[in-house]
């Protein structure tokens, strides 16, 4: 295949489904993911496509929401970390809520072993996950589901809500930015994810590297509700999620970030294939865990060189007069 026709094939393939893996497209194609991220930065060059970590997805931020079978092959290392580091906020007893996606089923694997975790949840996909775990109540919100991401939308779905408390909502979305917060391609999720904010005390994102600094249509979470942000370790090159990392850090998100190259600090038993993990892994991921404080501007504290420079003087002056009075006893 002629590199023009393969390129023509990759653009086909994205506009039909809104988001593809490199190997998917690899696959189609008959190539190496080496040539298709070639022509996928040339296509992208020409306005025709967006890179994203793993894969390409329509241009601009502004685009329709890609179905559950083309986003549970993006970014997959990265979504496996953030859940294996999201795991560890979450405490026996406790009553959370956790919104649709594949961030979010990866976290509810991994909560299957929590003892007496309640979790609210509109998401088939999260519910299935939990669904064999003797400890841990699932309550199902009611709604229309919606079969591109298996979630209940709707205000059936809104109206279950009403009146819960919960501690905590675990959220992903398609775009986190500083100014808007999170955001979604799609009104019904979005409006389904903004009850779920109003249920809980804290409101925890989930979101990898890729989706920093991208805007999507409908707003989730403004940025002065979200308590933290759990995310991946960007790549030195990605000034865009540096940037909106620290501008997020400068509102007061807490920002807590995956290992280097993308793996947790924490795994579950079995890795990133478990089903869940234990009260004791949930202990190890909270002791692990690692907030990161992003650098700030640095303060100079009046006076602070001068002191140093008196106590430096001082301590010069007082080892001579010892040294002075050492050689008058051997004098004697």
């Amino acid at each position: 295949m002629f590199a023009a026709e393969r390129r023509q094939l990759i653009l086909e393939m994205v506009r039909a489904n809104g988001a593809v893996s490199l190997r998917e497209l690899a696959r189609v194609v008959q190539t190496s993911e080496v040539t298709v991220r070639r022509d996928v930065r040339a296509l992208e060059a020409e306005g025709l496509l967006d890179r994203r970590h793993g894969g390409a997805v329509l241009p601009g931020g502004f685009t329709r929401e890609s179905g559950f079978p083309q986003k549970s092959h993006l970014a997959t290392a990265e979504k496996t970390a953030i859940a294996d580091l999201a795991a560890g906020f979450v405490e026996e007893g406790e009553a959370i809520v956790v919104g649709a996606g594949t961030t979010t089923q990866e976290l509810a694997r991994r909560l299957a072993r929590v003892p007496g975790l309640t979790v609210v949840t509109n998401s088939l996909l999260v519910a299935q996950a939990l669904a064999h775990a003797n400890r841990v109540e699932v309550v199902m919100t009611g709604g229309t589901l919606r079969g591109s991401n298996y979630a209940l939308v709707g205000s059936g779905a809104e109206q279950s809500l009403q009146g819960l408390r919960v501690s905590k909502a675990f959220l992903s979305g398609s775009g986190l930015t500083a100014e808007r917060g999170l955001s979604t391609s799609n009104m019904l999720s979005a409006s389904v994810d903004r009850a779920l904010v109003q249920a809980a005390a804290e409101v925890v994102v989930l979101a990898d590297h890729s989706k920093l600094g991208t805007d999507t249509m409908f707003q989730t979470v403004p940025t002065d509700v979200i308590t933290r942000l759990i995310t991946d370790e960007s790549p030195a090159h990605d000034d865009r999620a540096a940037t909106e990392l620290q501008a997020l850090a400068d509102q007061g998100v807490q920002i807590a970030v995956t290992g280097a190259s993308g793996g947790a600090k924490t795994a579950g038993p079995g890795g990133p294939g478990a089903s869940g993990a234990s009260g004791n892994d949930a202990v190890t991921a909270r002791q692990q865990r690692r907030d990161v404080p992003l650098p700030g501007p640095r303060r100079q504290v009046p006076g602070a060189a001068a002191g140093l420079r008196s106590a430096t003087a001082l301590g010069e002056q007082n080892a001579g007069a010892e040294r002075a009075r050492v050689a008058d006893l051997r004098r004697r």
